[in-house]
Parts: structure tokens; C-alpha cells; sequence
């Protein structure tokens, strides 16, 4: 067994082609992502049309964001996933396994 849910194993996922996320349903108008600068009446809202159109990058982000742990150990998690846009990428140097 190599997975341990208090232990960092470090394997590293390169995403690519984010800008070809595919959705259910009417989630494209009425899933909404907020954001808040903590002034009084700064709320920002978008969805995820307007996501996907500017930085498709942020919808996979926040997506895993949100299902990894609330600590340390989830934060460094998230620094070794990288999303990219189209098909190309700079890790090459790397030789990444391609796993479908």
C-alpha cells in the first residue's frame, strides 16, 4: 500500500486541454462562482460560461481545490497539480506517463 491519507507521496498531474470541459445539463448558466475582496458591497459573480471563456484554467483549480483536504497537507497537494489550456505544455524535460 502506498497511499496514506497523512502522508505526502508526491506524484505530480499535468491536465491538459481545460479549455474543453464538457457539462450536464444548465450548469453552464446557473452554476455561479463568487468572490469577495472583503469591502462592503464587492461581491463579485460569475458562471461558468464566463469562467470557461477567460481562464478555463480556474474552473479545474477550484474544482479539485474543493475536494481536497481543509490543511497544510491539501494545500501541498494542490501545488503540484498543473492545468493547462490547449495541448501543449513545458514539462516535456519530465516525460510525463500518459494515463486515460
Amino acid at each position: 500500500v502506498t497511499y496514506q491519507r497523512d502522508i505526502d507521496n508526491g506524484d505530480c498531474v499535468i491536465v491538459l486541454n481545460a479549455s474543453k470541459v464538457a457539462v450536464t445539463g444548465r450548469k453552464m448558466e446557473d452554476k455561479k462562482y463568487y468572490k469577495h475582496s472583503g469591502s462592503i458591497g464587492n461581491l463579485k459573480e460569475k458562471n461558468l460560461e464566463e469562467m470557461l471563456a477567460k481562464k478555463p484554467e480556474d474552473v479545474l483549480m477550484l474544482a479539485v481545490k474543493r475536494m481536497l483536504p481543509k490543511n497544510k497537507l491539501g494545500s501541498a497537494m494542490l501545488t503540484r497539480l498543473r492545468v493547462y489550456r490547449g495541448s501543449s505544455h513545458p514539462h516535456t524535460a519530465q516525460k510525463p506517463i500518459v494515463i486515460k
